[in-house]
């Protein structure tokens, strides 16, 4: 949502910075702005963390990261130097007000050397525990007393349930305004997430088709290879439904679902999406069983090599009752989507990565090819988010010969085909706030909506009621519950491409 406005200058301070998301992520994304010519004229990143280090230390460790993480790689050792530049490191101890004295000192040099008071960008990339603690910090110096000024990104999980998020935005509003806090969400930063808006409200033949007349479902699907890895301790506090249903799904599903804004500013759209999440019906704690299918990896092959289940993962307990995979339904309770199922689905260790939208429109409603075995596929709008990017749509057409019998086809836009050096999702999140637009970020009330949409069904989940646990073999797309979920409604989980459709169906 970016424009091309110059950037006032600016100090980015990123708490956290030998971390692992900084390495691979917002580094490598501050240097593409950088390569792009899309950072302030002036502008100092202090990078803050608990170790020892030099400033040519750690910018070399930069470096390193660069060539392993970053889409743009070193070509030019000078002009990664210059880059490098703009780089300082500072210890900081997050308990210490005597770091943040340090830190203060270090602000009020830089704005002197800029020769005015810098835009100050704060990066939380630290575990949700020190929010508070480096919020309170933050406020006790006057750091970021210009609320035209100075912003504070914080990312996920924004609390662990609806009453500590609730509590964090509370304790947050003591210190900074609502403008001043941008709670990210990467995959809204995503080329084809974004391109949802553009595609939906900038095309007349599509939008019309919009709602419940010509939709008979919606699935979304967030699949992953990976296993929790090294995350397992981590992993057993948040699980499938906290680390992925209650943020990333939830933001797809109101960029597909919401009405159309009435401009592009702001807290238009966030108004809209807003909307969607209080529509959402709530499911009670009896229903759990019905709209939900939670499950657990069990050990199994991914791509011919074994690997070991959940249980037997590092810094898992053995008793462990941690989902790793949900799928479940949802209604949305307004005009345009009334009794239209939302599906969403979330998993690790499934048989490939794939985020996707499907949206399956209604079936004709007299069909003169109903005759025979003429496979009839319904028509469907596909939006591939990674790690393909393009947009299907699937249609049904004749075959080439002699008889009148039909095959499903598909038009593709494929986004590599335009552009094989699209910026990460990271990139255009961090240049949004740089200029202060927080489209994209999500506002106060739609953290909270989120969470209570889920809340009933944590809840339920972490009593052990009303649901049950289901194991499924690594390397397949989840539990035999999840296939039956939609099977009660005489739907299945549709495929992100007719290359995987299997060959009964072409014929």
């Amino acid at each position: 949502m970016n424009n091309l406005d110059t950037i006032k200058p600016t100090i980015i301070l990123v708490f956290g910075a030998t971390g692992d998301l900084a390495k691979r992520k917002l580094f490598p994304a501050f240097y593409n702005l950088y390569l792009d010519g899309r950072m302030p004229e002036k502008f100092e990143i202090v990078a803050l963390g608990r170790a020892k280090s030099s400033d040519d230390t750690f910018r070399s460790n930069v470096s390193t990261n660069l060539t392993a993480f970053s889409r743009n790689k070193i070509t030019s050792e000078k002009a990664y130097q210059k880059f490098a530049s703009h780089i300082t490191y500072l210890q900081n101890d997050i308990d210490q007000e005597e770091s943040f004295q340090i830190l203060k000192s270090k602000l009020d040099a830089i704005d002197l050397s800029f020769g005015e008071r810098a835009n100050r960008l704060f990066y939380l990339s630290i575990a949700p525990s020190f929010i508070v603690t480096i919020s309170n910090n933050i406020k006790k110096l006057d750091l970021a007393a210009n609320p035209e000024q100075d912003r504070i990104i914080i990312e996920k999980p924004f609390g662990y349930n609806k009453s500590s998020a609730e509590l964090l935005n509370k304790l947050l509003s003591e210190t900074f305004k609502e403008k001043q806090i941008y709670r990210i969400d990467h995959y809204l930063g995503k080329e084809t997430v974004q391109n949802i808006l553009a595609f939906r409200f900038g095309n007349s033949m599509f939008e019309p088709l919009w709602n419940r007349n010509f939709i008979d479902s919606v699935q979304i699907t967030v699949a992953e290879e990976v296993g929790v890895e090294d995350r397992g301790s981590f992993y057993e506090g948040a699980g499938a439904l906290r680390d992925m249903i209650q943020n990333h799904l939830m933001q797809i599903l109101t960029m597909v679902a919401m009405e159309a804004p009435n401009s592009l500013q702001a807290d238009e759209i966030r108004n809209r999406k807003a909307d969607v999440l209080k529509a959402i019906r709530r499911i009670t704690a009896e229903e759990v069983k019905h709209y939900t299918v939670r499950g657990q990896y069990d050990k199994g092959s991914i791509k011919d090599k074994q690997v070991p289940g959940y249980l037997q993962e590092k810094g898992v307990g053995a008793n462990s009752n941690t989902e790793t995979f949900v799928a479940m339904k949802f209604y949305l309770d307004n005009w345009r989507w009334q009794d239209v199922p939302f599906y969403v689905r979330t998993g690790k260790r499934m048989k490939e990565k794939q985020s996707s939208i499907v949206i399956q429109f209604n079936p004709v409603t007299h069909s003169t090819f109903s005759f025979g075995k003429e496979n009839m596929m319904p028509n469907r709008l596909i939006i591939n988010i990674q790690p393909a990017m393009d947009i299907r749509l699937q249609f049904m057409t004749k075959k080439p010969g002699l008889s009148l019998s039909l095959k499903p086809a598909e038009m593709v836009f494929d986004y590599f085909s335009c552009s094989t050096q699209s910026p990460e999702a990271y990139e255009t999140l961090l240049l949004d706030a740089l200029q202060g637009d927080p489209t994209l970020f999500m506002r106060s009330d739609q953290v909270e909506e989120a969470w209570d949409v889920v809340t009933t069904i944590q809840e339920a989940w972490e009593n052990d009621k009303f649901s049950s646990l289901y194991k499924y073999e690594a390397g397949g797309w989840g539990p035999e519950a999840a296939n039956e979920l939609l099977a009660r409604q005489g739907h299945a989980w549709a495929s992100n491409t007719l290359n995987d459709v299997e060959p009964e169906e072409k014929k």
